[in-house]
């Protein structure tokens, strides 16, 4: 099944690290990222699991979850996280989805649905594609994708920001421009006139052009 933003999120039960979820249910009120990897024990995503735990508690300022899926036994991510806190010094607190019989790497458009067999006898490279990011907003509706190829660490230090962006435009009518961080101008978004934008924005926007409207990032 093909995914887009705004789609619901597909929903399933899954045995983790931290014992059976119900996704949807595990989600709740909150925003949730889940990042999947090809198989433990691989470099790249070792790297990228120690700083996803580094960076967990800034996530939950967010209230922000994060859940990781490889397509392993959970027994195995437990063997796992021990490496990840010796070579990259942060534990893995965060769940980690045990997807042997490939069902949520399917689900999620990560393999394809007619994939044969289970996660014994397989590699890295017959699971590269199960390498992406999901933002999934409290409506359980996909906000952001993002699938990334096997060599490439993804940046999670980029996945805050936009977790920042995402909730500030969820709240206030407006935009963030290009390399936009926190406390930078932001952009009223062209469905706001001028009129309402005087009430929203009473001390005023710089004009670049009628549809390019700059200002103060709201509080």
């Amino acid at each position: 099944m093909s995914l887009r933003i705004n789609d619901i999120a597909p929903n399933f039960t899954a045995t983790t690290t931290r014992g059976s979820i119900n996704f949807h249910e595990w989600i709740g009120d909150s925003w949730a990222i889940l990042f999947s990897h090809p198989k433990d024990f691989t470099p790249v995503c070792t790297t990228e699991l120690g700083y996803a735990a580094r960076l967990e508690p800034e996530f939950a300022k967010r209230n922000c979850k994060l859940i990781g899926l490889s397509i392993d036994p959970v027994d195995n991510h437990a063997l796992w996280a021990k490496d990840i806190e010796e070579t990259q010094g942060h534990a893995v607190h965060f769940p980690m989805i045990g997807d042997t019989d490939l069902a949520v790497a399917k689900l999620y458009n990560m393999l394809p649905t007619d994939e044969s067999g289970t996660s014994e006898g397989r590699t890295a490279a017959t699971n590269a594609t199960v390498r992406s990011v999901f933002i999934i907003g409290p409506d359980k509706k996909i906000k952001l994708m993002m699938t990334y190829p096997m060599t490439t660490g993804r940046n999670f230090d980029e996945i805050l920001r936009v977790i920042d962006s995402m909730q500030l435009t969820a709240e206030y009518k407006v935009a963030t421009p290009v390399n936009w961080k926190q406390g930078d101008d932001v952009i009223i978004v062209p469905a706001v006139s001028n009129a309402d934008a005087e009430k929203m924005f009473p001390n005023g926007w710089k004009t670049l052009k009628p549809y390019l409207r700059l200002v103060k990032q709201p509080k």
